[in-house]
């Protein structure tokens, strides 16, 4: 009988940490890429008209994270209930979950490009959605791999943002076929993506210096190589390159002791992301700054 119970218990423990798990993980749509079943977790307005074309956002997690809790930090979906536009979740793979956003993983970059790609496919047979207004943004791995579709994509992105972007593929490799809008937030004292750049105590990875990485992003833009000033937000300065070619502008705000988070969105844990601003909201940011771009 004792046997019994500790079984039925274990069972039961079992089943209550795989419903916690999919209930953490909670993805609502799927798709076959590079034939692989990938996921995605979707939201619609409940009073989305669709009789004209909507946009998309789609916004990616970052290294060890998910679908949902990108969602929760992020907050787009308030967002694209005020504004009419869908948002999409993707998920990455492997565990922890991840995004192949450069070549030092000895992966190919491609695969999760083509699922990108292969989603947009997908979600535009089912939804209206306007194929000029397509827009990508991503936290740390994510922000990567969102750096890598404005380079892949460039023909189906209007324009792109990153939070604490984890920029390893080099500028170089970069050959969009247009230039590609850019808004990047990024803290100073984050702890993962290091502002100055160089290796951190979680990654041992070449991290480039940030305020670097943005000249030389608006440069790939064919900026002008002044930025202007914007005006400050509590602890938030930003500035903005223009003179771009095609109007690409490539804005870059610097959150002062801000951490490895989402400026406005809901906090990561203090003790391994740090500090989260409230001074500035990047999804609000982002999305003014997306109205801006279609696609010819």
């Amino acid at each position: 009988m004792k046997l019994l119970r500790a079984v039925g218990l274990f069972l039961l423990l079992l089943v209550l940490a795989t419903a916690a798990v999919l209930l953490i993980n909670r993805t609502n749509g799927k798709i076959i890429s590079s034939g692989e079943t990938r996921r995605y977790l979707l939201h619609v307005p409940k009073d989305l008209d669709q009789s004209q074309p909507v946009p998309l956002v789609i916004t990616i997690h970052g290294f060890a994270q998910w679908p949902a809790n990108q969602m929760n930090v992020s907050q787009w979906n308030p967002i694209a209930d005020r504004e009419e536009f869908i948002v999409v979740y993707p998920s990455g793979t492997g565990f922890p979950k991840r995004w192949l956003a450069f070549p030092q993983q000895s992966f190919d970059t491609s695969k999760d490009v083509i699922f990108i790609s292969n989603l947009i496919d997908s979600l535009s047979t089912q939804y209206n959605i306007d194929p000029a207004r397509i827009y990508v943004n991503g936290l740390s791995n994510g922000g990567g791999m969102t750096f890598l579709l404005g380079c892949e994509l460039a023909d189906r992105i209007a324009a792109t943002g990153t939070v604490a972007g984890a920029f390893i593929l080099p500028m170089e490799s970069c050959n969009a076929s247009r230039p590609m809008p850019l808004i990047a937030f990024h803290g100073t004292a984050d702890p993962i993506v290091p502002f100055a750049g160089g290796p951190s105590s979680g990654f041992d990875l070449p991290f480039p210096n940030i305020p670097q990485w943005m000249s030389a992003r608006a440069e790939l833009n064919g900026c002008g190589a002044t930025p202007e000033v914007l005006p400050a937000i509590g602890m938030v300065s930003g500035v903005r390159y223009t003179v771009c070619e095609d109007d690409a502008e490539v804005v870059f705000y610097t959150i002062e002791g801000g951490g490895h988070t989402w400026p406005g969105g809901n906090p990561l844990p203090k003790s391994i992301a740090g500090y989260t601003s409230m001074d500035i909201s990047a999804s609000e940011t982002m999305w003014k700054f997306f109205e801006k771009y279609t696609l010819p």
